[in-house]
């Protein structure tokens, strides 16, 4: 355990940021996931449910949770797959 009273705060502060952190990837990955669970399925709200995703991997970006290239990297793959499903 820490002894000096900024350690101590140190941990609390990046216990919070951790919780926060991990909420942030988790709905970014949930959304992610409902975009190719919908392509899947076939249903038809696929590409509003991808502009929610680009936005919570954008919103990740921004906080610093995720780093730009794997952002760009998410979203190139994941509108690859929405735009081959409109192409069929």
């Amino acid at each position: 355990m820490a002894n000096y009273k900024s350690a101590k705060k140190r941990i609390k502060v990046a216990e919070r940021n951790r919780v926060q952190n991990s909420l942030v990837k988790s709905r970014a990955r949930t959304a992610m996931k409902k975009v190719v669970r919908a392509l899947d399925e076939g249903q038809s709200d696929v590409e509003s449910l991808a502009k929610h995703a680009v936005s919570e991997l954008d919103k990740a970006q921004s906080k610093g949770v995720l780093h730009k290239n794997a952002v760009a990297r998410h979203k190139s793959r994941l509108l690859k797959k929405v735009h081959a499903a409109a192409q069929a």
